[in-house]
């Protein structure tokens, strides 16, 4: 019988007691509940803010005073592939949306209304800026087709985990276009540490 650090390693897996996400990152342990806290979270959508500050840029949907809809537009791109300008969709000041949670993934987004019936590219960026979010790789892009999904349904996005008050960032292109806006909404997940 081997011992590792007094139990038995021939003792079931499932036998054994874990820390979870206080545990050793990215062992099985770790990841087991980080997928769990993921499927078994609350989520919270969010609107432009109605009066934006320098660490407020999101409001609850359904707010009083909330601004609607984050409107994203596209670069030129009838001549070269050209992105639109960042947006900012959340401040340092937005999250935790729920008391004592540190951890938030943007998970889910609603285009609610398009400029144009086109397929879109989507960029969700978390770091200081999103040129900052594309030079780390803390990136996510997606497709859109506005022809199918204008006006109701919800996209799943990937994206990674991010701490509380972290910024989070948007823009858009849509080939063969010159400009071509988006109004969204979009959702996150937050955990606890």
């Amino acid at each position: 019988m081997i011992f590792i650090n007094g139990v038995n390693s021939n003792e079931k897996i499932d036998n054994q007691a874990t820390l979870g996400l206080l545990g050793t990152e990215n062992s099985l342990s770790y990841r087991v509940h980080e997928i769990e806290r993921h499927l078994h979270s609350s989520g919270s959508w969010f609107e432009a803010a109605g009066t934006p500050t320098a660490t407020h840029f999101a409001d609850r949907i359904g707010t009083v005073g909330g601004a609607g809809a984050f409107r994203i537009d596209a670069g030129d791109s009838s001549a070269a592939a050209t992105w639109g300008d960042w947006v900012q969709l959340l401040g340092s000041g937005d999250t935790p949306a729920r008391t004592a949670q540190t951890y938030f993934d943007p998970h889910e987004v609603i285009i609610a209304a398009s400029e144009r019936t086109a397929i879109h590219f989507i960029q969700f960026g978390r770091g200081a800026s999103g040129a900052a979010a594309l030079t780390a790789g803390t990136y996510t892009e997606f497709a859109v087709d506005t022809t199918d999904k204008a006006g109701g349904s919800i996209l799943r996005v990937q994206t990674g985990r991010a701490l509380a008050g972290s910024l989070l960032w948007a823009r858009c292109l849509c080939p063969g276009q010159n400009t071509a806006w988006i109004d969204l909404y979009f959702g996150i997940h937050e955990y606890q540490g």
